[in-house]
């Protein structure tokens, strides 16, 4: 699964967060390491929304971007 992450470069290093994913960011001193951190951060993310939603049905939907 892919997500778009935005980067944000400030002068404490980088700051990323995902939009469709509310509440979901990270940071890091290099811009390979927020990337690393923001990936760490969207499984968590995935697996906190699937333990909140256990006993929904969940399905994932594919979309394409012209």
């Amino acid at each position: 699964m892919k997500y778009i992450a935005v980067i944000h470069k400030s002068k404490y290093g980088y700051d990323v967060h995902v939009p469709a994913l509310p509440g979901c960011h990270s940071q890091g001193e290099t811009e390979q390491e927020a990337l690393a951190n923001i990936q760490d951060a969207i499984v968590t993310y995935i697996e906190m929304e699937k333990a909140e939603l256990k006993d929904s049905d969940i399905r994932e939907v594919e979309v394409s971007i012209a």
